[in-house]
């Protein structure tokens, strides 16, 4: 699932977690391994974001679209 963007709908900067919305309406939660994995410090709601998915569909990493 490469490619795949949305925007923050809630992030606890005490838990490292949160839910982001795809552009289908769609509900995601990430865990913190995904965030701890960004390198990023926080998350604003709204924010755009990258999601990453290893080879069994899990959700693994989330970044700034602009980052590599």
């Amino acid at each position: 699932m490469l490619g795949m963007q949305g925007t923050v709908a809630d992030y606890d900067p005490q838990t490292r977690t949160g839910t982001l919305l795809l552009d289908d309406g769609t509900r995601v939660s990430f865990p913190a391994t995904a965030f701890d994995a960004s390198g990023l410090r926080l998350l604003r709601l709204g924010q755009r974001v990258r999601l990453e998915h290893d080879e069994t569909g899990t959700l693994v990493r989330i970044t700034l679209p602009t980052f590599p």
